[in-house]
């Protein structure tokens, strides 16, 4: 009887430390975190994906490891994002544009001319705790992702290979590359250009080979991306802004700890100010270097950027039955 305890008792504390040694693997165990995005180097964007690698691998002591894939790598925008809904990514970023292929609440960014430089701090307040983040957040989760950083991005800019661009005149029947988004593809028509759908991972080859004339982006994104070896003018047509939103799985994220979901979010929200505090100058380098290699910029007045305005304006109309009125208020009252 006496064997048969002692047995019992070895065997439990056996199983005791075995248990204890699995917890103890575990709690040691490095998190890798995959985080796929379609940005160029030294761009806004990848850098501050760069500090948001950084932020968490330091303040979770180590126990996140994030793998950075940038530069369309992993494919586009949707590619990418598709595998974050799936989980075959962690994270993923996306212009706010391509977003559109998920949620057709991101389409209200896409109106031409719906926010301003002049109001950008109120559209970072409401994004970052108002009710305009609470929304999309709430939009996003139906779609299995958890947001982590609104991304600076910036301004789009037509820019073209072959004519020469100061008015919407000039713009007419070019070929311009857009996203799949369908207010991109609508501003365009209306502009009296030709829209095509491109991956960004595909542009620059189509612009090499007159696939399309030209298309918009932001001026520091297009010098990143090294477009500028193609194009030849551009304006700074200001047409919509743009974000390149961080969004983690929803599954994953809610997987974590809560000490480890903070020190995410966090980061997101710390990495996320040092973006935006750099894209102002990186836009202004951005300009310089257009200018260096001989990129004819035309600076719209008043009266052209209104025409502009005026054109595009019907997209409203088009557009306001599929995106959600509530959610274009919320919008339209960062612009006061």
């Amino acid at each position: 009887m006496r064997y048969l305890i002692k047995s019992f008792m070895m065997l439990f504390v056996a199983a005791v430390l075995v248990v204890g040694a699995t917890s103890m693997e575990a709690q040691a165990r490095k998190i890798t975190l995959r985080l796929g995005h379609p940005m160029a180097p030294g761009n806004n964007v990848t850098l501050g994906y760069e500090k948001f690698k950084e932020l968490v691998e330091e303040r979770s002591n180590g126990k996140i490891r994030v793998q950075l894939y940038g530069n369309a790598i992993l494919g586009s925008d949707r590619v990418t994002m598709e595998s974050a809904q799936r989980g075959t990514l962690d994270l993923a970023s996306s212009s706010s544009p391509n977003m559109a292929n998920f949620s057709k609440a991101f389409m209200v960014f896409d109106l031409p001319y719906v926010t301003s430089p002049k109001y950008q701090k109120n559209l970072y307040a409401a994004l970052d705790n108002g009710e305009l983040g609470k929304y999309l957040a709430a939009e996003l989760e139906k779609i299995n992702l958890k947001p982590i950083m609104y991304s600076e991005y910036g301004y789009r800019n037509f820019v073209a290979t072959k004519k020469e661009i100061k008015s919407v005149a000039d713009l007419a029947n070019m070929k311009v590359r857009t996203t799949a988004s369908p207010v991109e593809v609508a501003v365009a028509s209306k502009l009296g250009m030709n829209p095509t759908p491109i991956a960004w991972g595909e542009v620059y080859t189509a612009l090499q080979q007159g696939t399309v004339d030209g298309e918009g982006n932001t001026f520091s994104l297009l010098n990143d991306a090294k477009h500028t070896e193609v194009l030849k003018y551009a304006m700074d047509s200001a047409h919509n802004y743009s974000m390149h939103i961080l969004l983690m799985n929803k599954k994953t994220f809610e997987g974590l700890t809560p000490e480890l979901q903070e020190a995410i979010v966090s980061s997101g929200r710390d990495a996320l100010a040092y973006q935006r505090g750099i894209t102002a100058d990186l836009e202004a380098k951005a300009v310089d270097a257009f200018k260096a290699q001989g990129i004819k910029i035309h600076k719209l007045s008043d009266a052209e950027r209104a025409e502009f305005v005026k054109l595009t304006r019907p997209v409203w109309d088009e557009f306001s039955k599929e995106i959600p009125a509530d959610l274009l208020k919320l919008v339209q009252d960062t612009q006061k």
